[in-house]
């Protein structure tokens, strides 16, 4: 588990790997992966093991569709608000990601925190700019509400996925 504030705990969580062996294949938009070559800073973050990639490493961008993936395990209809968008994996299988609490690779100066009804529905979010509020202060002022089955966390500039945190 990796947060308890309050009224909601909830746990960070990474692709799985049984979808990541899918998406090494075919892409969630129907298209084989993309390999690209890191530049020589490397630092792109990594959706298989919510860490970063390394310089010169060749990785797999994949369109990958979260709310989509959440909603097979769940039952949610989500609707409208299914997104389909890219992300980085490893070529090969990695260690994956084991927590416990946030994810280094997720971390960063702004992010957005999308909270979803168990229906699949947005309920909400919270902009995270800065050092206030952090991600654990913004997860557990979502999770607060009892209504809150998920949060993405997503990166400002791109919108990019960084990261799916599940009540439990």
């Amino acid at each position: 588990m990796d947060g308890n504030h309050g009224n909601g705990s909830y746990e960070m969580r990474a692709i799985e790997p049984e979808v990541l062996k899918q998406l090494r294949i075919t892409d969630d938009a129907g298209n084989p992966p993309r390999l690209v070559v890191e530049n020589d800073e490397g630092g792109s973050p990594m959706r298989c093991c919510l860490g970063r990639s390394r310089p010169q490493e060749t990785i797999a961008l994949v369109s990958y569709a979260p709310l989509r993936r959440w909603a097979r395990e769940t039952g949610a209809t989500p609707g409208p608000y299914d997104e389909v968008g890219p992300v980085f994996i490893h070529v090969d299988e990695c260690d994956g990601w084991t927590g416990p609490g946030i994810a280094d690779g997720v971390r960063g100066e702004r992010r957005v925190l999308r909270a979803y009804t168990a229906e699949g529905n947005i309920l909400g979010g919270r902009l995270l700019t800065g050092s206030e509020p952090t991600i654990e202060e913004g997860l557990a002022e979502l999770y607060g509400d009892p209504r809150v089955a998920a949060v993405h966390v997503r990166a400002v500039e791109f919108g990019c996925f960084l990261a799916e945190t599940r009540r439990v």
